[in-house]
């Protein structure tokens, strides 16, 4: 924060700006599910919304122990494109962060899931159709997270301990 003391407004307008338009997608869904347990329909048709899944029904599960692979969309743009899904549309690209690129292959240890090349998001189940815990090639724990282990004083990636991948763009070997 030294390095740059405006971040911190910024990332509190991110914030705002995202939880608004969360919490009007939020009221609608609750008063949608009102009126199908008044007409006697218990059951959720379709998928769960984006925030309801929990973090092992997520695709986006990878995220959580790898902090440089997060989308790099402001988090409004997120929620929009997030609410836009559930609403049926397909936008072009990854789900999560929109990028166009081919994906990258990640072992389980007895298959192969594709994963988004920008934020590492799961596109493709394993064949064997179970949710794989996916691990990055340098995991934080949430302590380093929280920590910022994994940033320098500057904002950077922090190059200890982080392959050398990370910091030149090249397609680590698969």
């Amino acid at each position: 924060m030294e390095a740059n003391p405006d971040a911190l407004a910024r990332a509190m307008e991110e914030l705002h700006e995202a939880r608004v338009l969360w919490l009007v997608r939020a009221d609608e869904y609750t008063a949608q599910r009102r009126a199908e347990k008044q007409a006697g329909r218990r059951a959720v048709r379709g998928p769960r919304p984006w925030w309801l899944q929990s973090w092992w029904e997520s695709p986006d599960q990878a995220w959580y122990e790898d902090p440089l692979r997060h989308p790099s969309l402001r988090l409004s743009e997120y929620v929009r494109r997030q609410n836009a899904i559930l609403d049926g549309a397909d936008p072009p690209g990854c789900p999560a962060c929109g990028d166009e690129g081919p994906p990258v292959l990640s072992s389980t240890g007895h298959g192969w899931v594709e994963l988004c090349r920008g934020c590492a998001r799961a596109l493709a189940p394993c064949r064997c159709g179970q949710r794989h815990r996916l691990v990055p090639d340098t995991p934080f724990h949430w302590n380093e997270i929280w920590q910022r282990a994994h940033m320098s004083d500057n904002g950077t990636p922090n190059p200890v301990g982080l392959p050398v991948s990370l910091f030149f763009n090249l397609d680590p070997v698969r």
